[in-house]
């Protein structure tokens, strides 16, 4: 299926939840937030929300800096 993420196209495995792509671009849960369809769901919610082809995903990934 393709799914735009962060403005690009991804051809992902059909079934693919958002836990998945966490962890398929080898980011850690508990290090990003993460946009689906414009709406943001609780990391809860991640292993749950399957991923539709036409879907776009944003992840922002948290760095530690001061």
């Amino acid at each position: 299926m393709q799914v735009k993420v962060n403005g690009q196209n991804a051809e992902l495995e059909t079934g693919m939840n958002l836990e998945n792509l966490i962890r398929f671009y080898r980011l850690k849960i508990d290090q990003v937030v993460v946009e689906h369809n414009r709406k943001v769901p609780p990391k809860s919610a991640y292993a749950a929300t399957l991923l539709q082809d036409g879907d776009e995903v944003e992840i922002v990934k948290f760095l530690g800096g001061g």
